[in-house]
């Protein structure tokens, strides 16, 4: 079976005045549907920029990204954009909500820019919202939140045009140990019950654990690998 997720020989290098920082070095990586799975290494080792290849907001030195069988390097910017709404779903550290927006019109926003129509983008929002347990907190601003509940307007965001894939920065990296915990739990159970496949990013051995496999990376490599659950 094709894999969601694959990497092959993938290598991201940034100009210096020198010689180029080689920041992922020949990364071979595969994600199977489903998986719920964490990348771990300390700050420097090429976590976030992984993630960002993957997640087609940036383009390697060389070598390949697949989504779904789909070579990342044959789509246009327009179809790069395209793919990026409807396949994938981001969730960060900061969550990056919209602050003059309530959370029914940050989560409406991903579908705007899909062009659904706004009777639906409104019911579709409200449903999520609900889903993620903020029912009756969809019409607050995010400052008027909790972080955990703005992580979960933001998961919300991330789910609302039913993506394949979600990427996940440190999503508890902002949260006490126990919203963080039932943040992983919720994620979770997506991937349990809708099928969704999930790589977190983190520095957290206790989310890590949380996981089905975990990737190490060090120097833009990976160097270990092993099944958790």
């Amino acid at each position: 079976m094709t894999p969601i997720i694959e990497t092959i020989d993938l290598v991201k290098e940034y100009p210096q005045a020198d010689e180029p920082l080689r920041v992922l070095n020949n990364v071979n990586l595969r994600v199977e549907h489903g998986e719920f799975m964490a990348i771990m290494g300390p700050s420097g080792s090429g976590k976030s920029t992984l993630l960002n290849m993957i997640g087609a907001l940036d383009k390697p030195t060389s070598g390949k990204v697949y989504i779904n069988g789909v070579d990342l390097s044959t789509l246009s910017d327009n179809q790069l954009a395209d793919l990026r709404n409807r396949e994938i779903g981001f969730i960060f550290q900061f969550f990056n909500l919209i602050h003059r927006m309530s959370a029914l019109g940050n989560v409406e926003l991903p579908m705007a820019i899909a062009g659904v129509a706004r009777g639906e983008r409104r019911e579709r929002a409200a449903k999520v919202l609900e889903m993620v347990g903020l029912g009756d907190r969809m019409d607050h601003k995010p400052s008027e939140l909790s972080g955990g509940e703005q992580q979960r307007v933001a998961i919300a965001r991330a789910l609302i045009n039913d993506p394949s894939v979600l990427l996940c920065d440190e999503v508890t990296g902002n949260l006490d140990s126990k919203t963080g915990d039932e943040i992983i739990r919720f994620l979770r159970s997506l991937s349990q019950e809708q099928g969704k496949t999930f790589a977190l990013v983190t520095h957290d051995p206790v989310v890590a654990q949380s996981t089905d496999r975990l990737i190490q990376l060090h120097d833009g490599m990976i160097v270990g690998e092993k099944q958790v659950w």
